[in-house]
């Protein structure tokens, strides 16, 4: 197996579960929707550039406690300005939006399948782009 040329960072328990296996996760259990983009922010400023976008899927940003987002593995030696402009942007509509607590565990569990889900869609292009 090659090494792969991108982790997902994470705050769901189920990307963790399912994935941690065969891809490196950066998993912050603590993190808030906004704590996890905050997190992805400050890897970009560092060098490394977004893979997803932070607000992929039908779910509104504000409905959903749990936000994946896969990032490149090798930090490069300058800010990716494409992906600064994603994040800040993703950040901008969280933090205009009003979050609304989600209690049921069966709600959360689903929000959970549609992050992994998601991410899981993600992973052949993010294969063949490691390829090249």
């Amino acid at each position: 197996m090659s090494e792969k040329t991108y982790k997902v960072v994470t705050n769901n328990p189920l990307i963790r579960e399912a994935l941690e296996s065969s891809i490196a996760v950066s998993y912050y259990a603590e993190d808030s929707h906004r704590d996890l983009l905050e997190r992805v922010r400050d890897l970009v400023h560092s060098g490394y550039r977004i893979l997803t976008h932070p607000l992929a899927g039908s779910v509104k940003p504000w409905e959903t406690p749990y936000r994946s987002v896969m990032i490149t593995t090798d930090r490069e030696d300058k800010t990716d300005m494409l992906s600064l402009e994603v994040i800040e942007q993703a950040l901008f509509a969280i933090e205009k939006s009003e979050t609304r607590p989600v209690l049921d565990e069966k709600v959360l569990k689903d929000f959970q399948l549609v992050d992994l889900s998601l991410i899981q869609s993600a992973l052949p292009s993010a294969e063949a782009q490691g390829r090249h």
